[in-house]
Order: C-alpha cells, then sequence, then structure tokens
C-alpha cells in the first residue's frame, strides 16, 4: 500500500508541470467559451459598442429546440461513422499486408503513408479538390478518356452526397497512416508461437484472424477506433475547404462549420458558443471512453 502510494505521488509530481501548462492553454479558453454562451454577445458587443447582457440559458434553448442543429448533429455523426469505419479498414488491411510484404516494398508502404498523414489539411484538402476539379481535375479527364463521357465537367461537390463522400475519401486517406501503423505494431509483437499453434490446430487464416488475433488486438483497436471517432466528429478543415464552406445551401454542415457560421458569419457568438460546448462535453465523453480503453489495454497488455 506505501509503495502505490509512493508511486502514485511521484506521477503527481512529473504529472503536475506539464497539468499547469494544460490548465493555463485550454482551461482558460474553455472558460471563456462557457461564458460567453450564457451571454447575448454579437458584432456590437464585440466591438463595445453595447454592453453585454446575461441572458442565462437561452442559446442553449434555441439551440435544442433549431431543427437545423438537430440535423447538422445527425449528419456529423454519420459523416463521422463513415470516416472511422473507413480509416479502420483501410488502415487495418495495409497492416496486414505490411506483415506479408519484403522490406523495401514495407519501407514504400510507410513512406507513402507518413506522406500522407504529414500533409498539412488544407494542402490535401486543396490537392484532392484540384484532383476532382470539374473542368481541370485529373479524375475527370481519366474517366473520359476511359468511355465514361458523363464524367466530363461533372462536378463532385455539388451533390450532397457525392460531396461528402469525396470529403471522406480525403480524410481517410490522411488518417488511415495511424491506424496502419498501430496495428501493424500490434499484429507484430503477438507471438508466433501463438500463431503456429492456431495453425497446428488446423485453423484456417480466416479463423486465426477471428479467434487469435482480433482478439490480442482488440485494446489497440479500441484506441484507433475512439481516436477516430475523436477526430473525426470535430472535422473542419476539409469539410471547409472542398465544399466551399458547408457546400450548395449548407447541404454539407458538419458542427464545427455550423458553429463557425453562427459565430463569425452571423455573428451570433454566443449562439456560436454553445455550440463549442455542445460539442466539447460530446468529445469529453467520448474522452473518458478513451481513457478507460487506454488503461484497460495497458492491463491487458501488462
Amino acid at each position: 500500500m506505501t509503495t502505490r502510494r509512493g508511486d502514485a505521488l511521484a506521477a503527481i509530481r512529473y504529472l503536475a508541470p506539464a497539468a499547469l501548462v494544460l490548465a493555463g492553454l485550454l482551461g482558460y479558453p474553455i472558460y471563456q467559451l462557457v461564458l460567453i454562451s450564457f451571454y447575448d454577445y454579437g458584432q456590437e458587443q464585440a466591438s463595445g459598442g453595447a454592453p453585454l447582457t446575461f441572458i442565462g440559458t437561452e442559446n442553449y434553448r434555441r439551440l435544442f429546440s433549431d431543427g437545423q442543429f438537430w440535423a447538422v448533429l445527425g449528419q456529423t455523426t454519420a459523416f463521422a461513422a463513415v470516416c472511422v469505419v473507413g480509416t479502420l479498414l483501410v488502415g487495418g488491411a495495409l497492416a496486414v499486408l505490411a506483415t506479408r510484404v519484403r522490406a523495401v516494398p514495407r519501407s514504400l508502404l510507410f513512406l507513402a503513408a507518413l506522406g500522407a498523414w504529414a500533409t498539412p489539411a488544407v494542402a490535401g484538402s486543396t490537392i484532392w479538390l484540384f484532383l476532382f476539379d470539374a473542368d481541370l481535375g485529373l479524375v475527370n479527364e481519366v474517366l473520359s478518356g476511359l468511355g465514361i463521357h458523363g464524367m466530363s465537367g461533372y462536378s463532385w461537390t455539388y451533390d450532397r452526397y457525392m460531396a461528402f463522400a469525396l470529403v471522406a475519401a480525403e480524410v481517410i486517406w490522411c488518417s488511415f497512416p495511424f491506424v496502419m501503423v498501430t496495428l501493424y505494431a500490434g499484429i507484430r509483437a503477438i507471438p508466433a508461437e501463438v500463431l503456429e499453434a492456431a495453425r497446428l490446430d488446423g485453423a484456417s487464416t480466416w479463423r486465426t484472424v477471428r479467434s487469435v488475433i482480433l482478439p490480442l488486438l482488440r485494446p489497440l483497436l479500441a484506441v484507433a477506433t475512439i481516436q477516430s471517432i475523436i477526430w473525426d466528429f470535430k472535422l473542419f478543415t476539409q469539410i471547409y475547404v472542398m465544399t466551399g464552406g458547408g457546400g450548395v445551401a449548407g447541404q454539407n454542415l458538419v458542427l464545427n462549420v455550423y458553429a463557425y457560421q453562427q459565430a463569425f458569419a452571423a455573428s451570433d457568438y454566443g449562439l456560436g458558443s454553445a455550440i463549442g460546448v455542445v460539442m466539447t462535453v460530446l468529445l469529453l465523453v467520448v474522452t473518458l471512453f478513451y481513457l478507460r480503453a487506454l488503461r484497460r489495454g495497458g492491463e491487458e497488455l501488462a
């Protein structure tokens, strides 16, 4: 008991400086975000032309009674789910591929993946938008050259679902390296004796994957899944850049872009802050599951 208490005190001493820095960098902005959400805070108040008026939970009442908010929330959840599933499938498949190829192809695969991972979101979104441009895009040129004449001049961002699909593909492209590297490390860490025993017992490849590899990778899969949910749920840059701020008539809005529009385009900073608070609470709930998965994964690996 004494040793465990001493370890806890040592951990607190080591973490205290970082906790103080995070409290300053994150705590104060979150405090201001929550505070502004309880005020009527528009352009006049921001410029000092009118006094702040405390309105309590009025911004939250307006938000929760707004049908567009619930529609955008559902749209954000569905879009994030597609991105998370796609990222896990692509990253998992490439992780398995990396364990089955030789050193040189594996190195090239990791270099390509890290290139996608290191590309800034604005640059990556702009490149993808140029590739799928209706008039000058390489994709339309190639498809038209293959005889699909309906793709000549086709706008990938005009249709609601096609625009979401294009953004999701870009998000998966820049997100799969994290999953690939994580699962590759997990697969390589599985003892060869375990896989050999499964083969000696007559287990097929699929049965080995389902009954041996996936259970051993469950902690890493949980961490990768929850991390991807956090990233994709608060997506902003890709949607804003590739759909021109939310698509035609706002058909491709997600919560972060919706909050930006309310706060800066409509100059309703109070309502925009309320959306930010709701997003923060939702992500904190997901983060709790993330921390629980990390703890459980550490216990299982131990």
